[in-house]
C-alpha cells in the first residue's frame, strides 16, 4: 500500500469527498482544502508529495497558488495535477508554463485520475532519486536542490523547466525531437501539447539566456556541447 500524502485542493465539497474516499482506499494519505490560502497553508505545514488542485476557487485560484508554490523553497519541487472544469488551451499552456506536472479536466473517471496520479508520483520519485550534480557548459545543474549555478548566481526554476534544462544537459550535443522530451520529462501516457516544449524552453532562455539550447527548425532542440 501506498504512503503517500497527497493534497486535493477543490472548493466543491461533494468531489473532495469523493477523491478523498478514492485515494484513501488506494492507500494514500490524505489532506484537503477548499481554497488556494488554506492549501498553502497546510503544505508548509505538511509538505505533501503530490498537490491536486482546481483552478477556480474563492479566496485565490490555483493559477494563483502555483504561482506561490514555486516560489517557496520547500515546496517548489513538489508535483501538482491541475484538475478543473477549464479546459481551454490558454489556461492549460499558462498552468503548465508555471511548472504543474499534468492538467486533467473535469468530469474525470476515478480509474484515470489515480493513474496519472501514480504516472506523476513514479516520475517524481525517479527525479529525487538521481540527485546528482550536472556541469554543462559553465552550468552546475543540482538536481539535490533544484537550482542552476553559474558563477556565483543561483536560478531556481521552476519543476518542469529544471527537468527540460537537466534532460538536454545531460545530452550535450544531441538533438532531441519534442514528442521525446514530451515523453521523458512529462510522461508518454501525459497529454500536453508540442507547443508546451517550446514554451518552456523559452522561459528557460529568458533566465539563462539563448546560447545553451539550440533550434533545430523542423526536428527539436539540442544542449550546445
Amino acid at each position: 500500500m501506498s504512503k503517500e500524502t497527497i493534497l486535493v485542493v477543490d472548493d466543491e465539497v461533494d468531489l473532495l469527498d469523493l477523491i478523498e474516499y478514492n485515494l484513501q482506499k488506494e492507500g494514500y494519505r490524505v489532506l484537503r482544502a477548499e481554497n488556494g490560502q488554506e492549501a498553502l497553508n497546510i503544505a508548509r505545514k505538511t509538505p505533501p508529495d503530490l498537490i491536486l488542485l482546481d483552478v477556480m476557487m474563492p479566496k485565490m485560484n490555483g493559477i494563483e497558488t502555483i504561482n506561490q508554490l514555486k516560489a517557496d523553497r520547500d515546496l517548489r519541487s513538489k508535483p501538482v495535477v491541475f484538475l478543473t472544469a477549464r479546459g481551454d488551451e490558454k489556461t492549460e499552456l499558462e498552468g503548465l508554463e508555471l511548472g504543474a506536472d499534468d492538467f486533467l479536466s473535469k468530469p474525470i473517471s476515478t480509474a484515470k485520475l489515480l493513474s496519472r496520479i501514480k504516472t506523476v508520483l513514479r516520475r517524481a520519485g525517479k527525479t529525487s532519486e538521481a540527485e546528482v550534480v550536472v556541469h554543462a557548459s559553465d552550468l552546475r545543474i543540482d538536481r539535490s536542490r533544484y537550482v542552476v549555478v553559474r558563477g556565483e548566481q543561483e536560478f531556481q526554476l521552476p519543476r518542469k523547466e529544471f527537468e527540460l534544462l537537466s534532460y538536454l544537459a545531460g545530452r550535450p550535443g544531441k538533438v532531441l525531437d519534442r514528442q521525446t522530451l514530451l515523453n521523458e520529462v512529462w510522461g508518454s501516457n501525459i497529454y500536453v501539447i508540442d507547443r508546451t516544449v517550446d514554451v518552456h524552453i523559452r522561459k528557460i532562455r529568458e533566465k539563462l539566456g539563448d546560447h545553451y539550447i539550440e533550434t533545430i527548425k523542423g526536428v527539436g532542440y539540442r544542449f550546445r556541447e
